[in-house]
């Protein structure tokens, strides 16, 4: 497993993160056959380690990851649909509850900051941001750049939040924050995740980014039908089918149009 690489600058020796590991208490589970307790992933999963830095959850379609960090953020008290612990607005009770049985054990920091970055409703956390805007005479907005969410395009909305909105000493959970953003901004994402990693923050990021999980010393946790495992950057999925196509899109293109190859 790669060890984490100490950012330049950054005098993080004393710092081991805000959530050490995740425990699931399955005695008041009613049925582990019902969502989300029947998921192949989380049926495995009794305590899971974190970095204390950056921890990806990768894995296919399906397989848990928006649930289990959606759970984490519920646990933590960040609202279901994204947003800080001040939201509490709800569109639609949709989340699961795994959040009820999962404990987040927690270090001797406390964040000052912290946030949940849920792509698919983030749209709906925007107007939220520009209501409370309204209702409380302003200023809120000025938190995220100045501007309004809704006057941007959906990857400009979403550098503006990382970009102003998050702070050092911060614990954020991202739900697939690629989602909205070209590979260049990717790349920008990555280098503001590195700033703010040297000022003490800790990430959880659930993706299907390549380029995000390549972080400098991250751990990446793979979830499948076997469970939750560590593995490789190298050895993820995202990166050798990736790289498979890249090198050689006409044979992949071949294959995938069911022509001779």
């Amino acid at each position: 497993m790669r060890r984490p690489q100490q950012p330049e600058g950054a005098d993080n020796f004393s710092f081991r993160g805000y959530v050490h590991r995740l425990e699931i208490d399955w005695s008041n589970v009613p049925n582990r056959k019902t969502y989300p307790f029947s998921l192949a992933a989380i049926r495995s999963l009794d305590s899971l380690a974190l970095h204390p830095q950056v921890t990806f959850l990768v894995g296919e379609n399906g397989t848990g990851k928006s649930t289990l960090i959606e759970a984490i953020a519920v646990a933590w008290g960040y609202n279901a649909e994204g947003g800080s612990r001040n939201f509490d607005f709800a569109t639609r009770a949709s989340h699961s509850r795994l959040s009820d049985h999962l404990t987040l054990v927690k270090g001797v920091h406390r964040p000052k900051d912290g946030y949940f970055l849920r792509a698919e409703s983030f749209f709906t956390v925007a107007s939220e941001i520009e209501r409370l805007d309204r209702e409380g005479g302003g200023g809120i907005i000025d938190a995220y750049g100045g501007r309004s969410l809704h006057e941007q395009s959906h990857g400009e909305s979403f550098m503006a939040l990382l970009m102003n909105r998050f702070h050092g000493n911060g614990f954020y959970v991202l739900d697939e924050p690629e989602a909205a953003l070209s590979p260049m901004r990717q790349m920008a994402m990555l280098a503001r995740i590195h700033q703010l990693v040297s000022q003490q923050c800790q990430f959880i990021i659930a993706t299907h980014s390549p380029i995000l999980m390549a972080y400098p010393g991250a751990l990446i946790l793979q979830l499948t039908a076997g469970g939750i495992m560590p593995v490789e950057y190298a050895q993820t999925e995202h990166v050798t089918i990736t790289k498979a196509f890249l090198n050689n899109p006409d044979r992949m293109l071949a294959i995938l149009m069911g022509e001779e190859v």
